[in-house]
C-alpha cells in the first residue's frame, strides 16, 4: 500500500511533492521509476529491491538508507548524501553520482558507465566492483580498496589513488593521465593500452603488472617496483624510471 502511495505522490504535480516525508519509511519493492525526489529527506528509508530507474535524487539525503538490490540505473544522484547507505547488490549503471557523498562499502556494485566525477571515495571498499567505462575524473580514491575491480575503459584523469589497493584490477584502456598513484599497489594489475601520461607512480608496486602498449609520457615511476612487469610495446617520452633516470626521447620496448 505504501509503495502505491509513494508512487502516486511523486508522479503527480510538483505542488504535492514538497509535503511528502519519506524519512525512515518502508519503500521496499516500490516502483519509483523516474520519480522526482530531488532534495528530499530519505534518511534511514528502506528501498530494498525498489525500482528507482531514472529517478531524480539530486541533492537528496539518503544517509543510512537501505538500497540493497535496488535498481538505480540512470538515476540522478548528483550531490546526494549516501553516507552509511547500504548499496549491496544495487544496480547503478549509468547513474550520475557526481560530487555525491558515498558509503564506505560498494563491494561488487554495478557502476558501469556511472558518473562519479569528483566523488568522495577515500578508503572505500570497491572490491570486485564493476566500473567499466565509469567517469571517475578527479575522484578521491585515496587508500580505497579496488582489488579485482573492473575499470576497463574508465576515465580516472586527475583522480587521487594514493596508496589505493588495485591488486589484480583490470584497467585495460583506462585513462589515468595525471592521476596520483603514489604508493598504490598494482600487483598483477592489467594496464594494457592504459593512458598513464603525467601519472604519479612514485613508490607504486607494479610487480607482475601488464603494461603492454601503455603510454608513459611524462609519468613518474621513481622508486616503483616493476619486477616481473610486462612492458612490451610501451610508448612515451620524458618519463622518470624507477632509478630516477629520465627517458627523453620517444621509445618502444
Amino acid at each position: 500500500m505504501l509503495a502505491r502511495v509513494a508512487y502516486g505522490a511523486f508522479h503527480r504535480s510538483r505542488s504535492n511533492r514538497a509535503f511528502v516525508d519519506l524519512a525512515g519509511k518502508d519503500l521496499s519493492g516500490a516502483n519509483l521509476t523516474e520519480a522526482n525526489l530531488a532534495g528530499k529527506k530519505l534518511t534511514g528509508a528502506n528501498h530494498e529491491g525498489a525500482n528507482l530507474a531514472g529517478a531524480n535524487l539530486e541533492g537528496a539525503n539518503l544517509a543510512g538508507a537501505v538500497l540493497r538490490f535496488a535498481n538505480l540505473e540512470g538515476a540522478n544522484l548528483a550531490g546526494a548524501n549516501l553516507y552509511f547507505a547500504d548499496l549491496e547488490g544495487a544496480n547503478l549503471e549509468g547513474a550520475n553520482l557526481r560530487r555525491a557523498i558515498l558509503p564506505y562499502s560498494l563491494e561488487g556494485a554495478n557502476l558501469c558507465s556511472a558518473n562519479l566525477m569528483a566523488a568522495k571515495l577515500e578508503g572505500a571498499n570497491l572490491r570486485s566492483a564493476f566500473l567499466v567505462l565509469a567517469n571517475l575524473t578527479c575522484a578521491n580514491l585515496g587508500r580505497a580498496d579496488l582489488m579485482a575491480a573492473n575499470l576497463t575503459g574508465a576515465n580516472l584523469e586527475g583522480a587521487d589513488l594514493h596508496f589505493a589497493n588495485l591488486t589484480g584490477a583490470i584497467l585495460t584502456g583506462a585513462n589515468l593521465s595525471f592521476a596520483n598513484l603514489e604508493g598504490a599497489n598494482l600487483t598483477g594489475a592489467n594496464l594494457t593500452d592504459a593512458n598513464l601520461k603525467g601519472t604519479r607512480l612514485q613508490g607504486a608496486n607494479l610487480t607482475d603488472a601488464n603494461l603492454t602498449d601503455a603510454n608513459l609520457t611524462d609519468a613518474n615511476l621513481t622508486g616503483a617496483d616493476l619486477a616481473g612487469a610486462r612492458l612490451e610495446g610501451v610508448t612515451g617520452s620524458n618519463w622518470t624510471c624507477p632509478d630516477g633516470s629520465i627517458y627523453v626521447n620517444t621509445f618502444e620496448f
